[in-house]
């Protein structure tokens, strides 16, 4: 069973995320979203937030692909939840120039750590490759439209977040 992880702060899950994880479960039996605590990065959404949030959106995505998609929760290094999830794929999404310069310093160091762990680039579908959740965050905040960016339950969830 060739198994997969595709990491992420996921806060929230975007359609550009949808993308990604649609394509990858192309390439693996099993996908293994990792959703990241990364308190560093201060996320809008709680960690159990989040993986509800994924678990409502990969229940679809599970059931038109044929994938198995499970949903881990992860605070260790990336390549040591790969470990933990025996994946022998990373999956990573690219948008532009800036993500790649990030991605390729990564998969140097993870190689360092575990040469037996490939990484695999996949960029989203042009009409997602602007999405980010910073910028659908920033929008639903000045209450703007987010429907184009996210499914209907997190915008939901996003405009709460936001409610004056």
């Amino acid at each position: 069973m060739r198994i997969g992880l595709y990491p992420g702060t996921f806060d929230p899950v975007t359609h550009g995320h949808g993308d990604i994880i649609r394509r990858a479960c192309a390439l693996v039996d099993r996908l293994v979203i990792g959703v990241a605590i990364n308190r560093d990065k201060g996320p809008l959404f709680t960690l159990e937030e989040r993986v509800e949030m994924l678990q409502l959106y990969t229940s679809r995505l599970a059931h038109e692909t044929g994938c198995e998609i499970v949903v881990h929760p992860f605070e260790n290094l990336l390549i040591q939840c790969a470990r933990d999830v025996n994946a022998s794929i990373i999956i990573r999404g690219l948008r532009a120039v800036a993500d790649f310069e990030y991605e390729y310093q990564m998969v140097g160091m993870n190689r360092a750590l575990d040469r037996n762990i490939e990484t695999v680039f996949l960029m989203a579908d042009a009409k997602h490759q602007a999405i980010a959740s910073k910028l659908v965050k920033e929008i639903a905040r000045l209450d703007g439209d987010i429907s184009k960016f996210v499914d209907p339950d997190v915008a939901e969830r996003l405009l709460a977040k936001f409610k004056r």
